[in-house]
């Protein structure tokens, strides 16, 4: 790269990164409009783009990137779509996703993106609110399920697929097009009006809404909420300040497109900061990709930590008396290390000799092993994560820090600094945000990057806010150094029948720790003591009954099983023991299915709609606390593709004294 081309490029923390008037200014801009500044300025020397197919690396440069959206534009205002349509985007993890999005984006249209988990009638109901010109879609299942409702779906003029696999007897629905198609389609409209695509690119404007993303919906319906090209762009600033990152940095996207962590990360953070977009091939090669790739920093759910976890103890605990025996003692010595540093103590001589001991025979094959070894930095949000995984995971080497953000914030604004993490908060906040804490403890939030409002629903943007401030709903404090800590959603906070209040996530979050537990939902609202619903996890379980040779058939079996349930008991009563009296669990049952987002206990995003719970549940809640023993139940249970079975069986609630 000449010396001319490097205007704009400063080095720093280790990183070729772009200047402070180069990132004001694009915070001028528009997303598709500094894509186009980064392929003048990035040109074909750098990776902006990575995918994985067929186990080869494919790689897409800034200049090819730029096309590629030029192309996705053109062909979509070719099948009809004009500024201001609304394009709705349901795809896994690929750089369709972002063509499409950014596209769309480059001619004044506003996307929204949606889970591919959702089932036919989800994603039919959530299209009508919004009424999208176009879909975009992944494949032949999306597909289906948009053919399946179409009825409802008049307003969509065409649906663009991504894969053509299996869509061979489809080619004649008219409703139809391959991404291939809509990207001739776009060469095509460029031949006959060259300039138009430039003209439409240079007249969108910072505070135009570009994006509008689905809230989690933990307590109805989920809302749209509407984020600008200036959102987007106040964020990645922060993000690219504060932390060492740059032009080239890899980021592994993993999280699905329809959250605001991979669109903050992928369409903000990427873009703007020049970082190169990964993409896997399969979530089951993702410990290997991230071997591969070696990525600098990555943000996930709670979920996956703890699942990581999990498996990594159980792995553990069926290893080599030896193997378990060093890993034990590895562990204690990262634990102490980690202690320390949480209270800001000088390490012995010793320890650090211990901790390289540690780090050299079992931690860094053990991160290599799960693919975590290139990573500087990872970060936990979305959902509040035991202190323990954090502690679990920072004794292994891994630095893994606790964040805090929700969509209407435009994304993570809360980070631990490196230096002075504590599992227990979550951190301070990014440059360019304050934060505040109200007289009823609700944690209120003001920054460039908080949102424009809720689509078509004022009365819910006006509540949003209080005197300019955003108010996030939950509860929390500020310590003695800063730092923010999370006591829970302020309407999800309860007090039992003595009128001592607590959080139940501060309670599932320290249960989910246990390899053994999937998910917890903890009860107690005037009640005079706190019970739990537990689920197990199917995989840990199994493997754990199988090796004790206890014969089992289905979840619903395996989770009735008595071995099981003495397994159970004994991880609650070790989270027992960690918490205050008023807080120790004294019933539990375990559910007889996995609570599930096609049956709307979960959201989208893994969080229990605790409300829909608690009303779906209630004759097992009732019979917690009339003392009974068991209760016969008859349930229905919705699969993938839409069938409803039946579910008979016999829960059994046990006390814990």
């Amino acid at each position: 790269m000449s010396v001319t081309e490097r205007k704009g490029l400063v080095n720093g923390n280790g990183r070729t990164r772009l200047d402070a008037e180069t990132l004001e200014a694009y915070g001028r801009h528009t997303l598709p409009q500094i894509l186009s500044e980064q392929a003048r300025r990035l040109k074909a020397s750098d990776v902006a783009i990575r995918e994985k197919a067929y186990g080869i690396w494919q790689t897409v440069n800034w200049e090819e990137y730029f096309s590629y959206v030029r192309r996705t534009a053109l062909g979509l205002m070719g099948i009809g779509v004009r500024r201001r349509d609304n394009v709705a985007i349901v795809t896994n993890n690929h750089p369709e996703w972002l063509y499409s999005e950014l596209g769309a984006q480059a001619v004044g249209c506003v996307t929204v993106n949606l889970f591919t988990s959702s089932i036919a009638d989800e994603l039919a109901e959530a299209l009508k609110r919004f009424q999208p010109t176009v879909a975009v879609v992944q494949d032949q299942e999306q597909v289906d399920k948009l053919l399946e409702t179409r009825p409802r779906l008049g307003f969509i003029k065409t649906v663009v697929y991504v894969d053509p696999t299996g869509m061979r007897t489809y080619r004649d629905n008219p409703w139809l097009m391959s991404f291939r198609e809509l990207l001739e389609r776009g060469d095509e409209i460029e031949k006959e009006n060259p300039q138009l695509f430039q003209s439409e690119l240079w007249r969108g404007k910072p505070d135009d809404v570009a994006v509008m993303i689905q809230t989690s919906g933990t307590t109805g319906l989920p809302k749209l909420a509407m984020l600008t090209h200036r959102n987007f762009t106040a964020m990645a600033r922060k993000w690219i300040e504060a932390t060492p990152i740059g032009i080239g940095s890899n980021w592994l996207s993993i999280t699905p497109p329809a959250w605001i962590v991979d669109q903050i990360w992928g369409v903000g953070i990427a873009l703007t900061g020049g970082l190169t977009m990964n993409f896997p091939e399969t979530a089951e090669t993702i410990e290997t990709d991230f071997r591969e790739i070696g990525p600098d920093v990555i943000v996930s759910s709670s979920r996956f930590w703890e699942d990581l976890a999990s498996k990594i103890r159980v792995k553990m605990a069926d290893a080599s008396v030896l193997k378990r025996r060093l890993f034990q003692t590895a562990e204690k010595i990262g634990r102490r290390v980690v202690d320390a540093e949480a209270e800001k103590a000088p390490l012995t001589a010793s320890m650090r000799w211990m901790r390289r001991i540690a780090s050299s025979l079992v931690f860094r094959p053990l991160m290599d092993r799960v693919g975590c070894l290139g990573l500087t930095t990872a970060y936990t949000g979305g959902h509040p994560i035991s202190p323990e995984v954090i502690r679990f995971f920072r004794a292994c080497g891994l630095n893994l820090k606790q964040c805090y953000g929700l969509t209407e914030a435009g994304g993570i604004f809360q980070v631990q600094p490196d230096g002075e993490v504590k599992p227990e908060t979550v951190g301070k906040a990014l440059p360019g945000t304050e934060v505040r804490i109200a007289e009823d403890q609700e944690i209120l939030v003001k920054s460039i990057a908080n949102f424009a409002g809720y689509y078509k629903d004022f009365k819910s943007t006006e509540n949003a806010f209080r005197d300019g401030w955003l108010r996030t709903g939950d509860a929390g404090y500020l310590d003695a150094d800063g730092h923010l800590v999370i006591i829970g959603r302020k309407e999800e906070i309860i007090r039992n029948k003595s009128g001592a209040a607590f959080s139940p996530d501060f309670i599932e979050t320290r249960l989910k720790f246990s390899p053994y537990i999937k998910e917890a939902v903890v009860f107690g609202e005037g009640r005079p003591y706190i019970s739990a619903f537990i689920n197990i996890d199917m995989g840990n379980v199994g493997n754990w009954a199988e090796e004790r040779m206890i014969p089992y058939t289905t979840y619903t079996d395996l989770s009735q099983q008595p071995k099981v349930e003495e397994l159970i008991f004994g991880e609650i009563r070790a989270v027992n023991e960690r918490l205050p009296d008023y807080m120790k669990i004294r019933k539990f049952l375990l559910l007889y299915k996995l609570l599930d987002a096609d049956d709307e206990e979960l959201t989208r995003t893994g969080k229990v709609r605790r409300r829909f719970v608690y009303g779906l549940y209630l004759n097992l809640i009732e019979a917690v606390y009339k003392n009974l023993k068991e209760l016969e139940v008859k349930s229905q249970v919705r699969y993938r593709d839409g069938q409803v079975g039946k579910i008979e069986t016999t829960v059994k609630i046990h006390d814990v004294p």
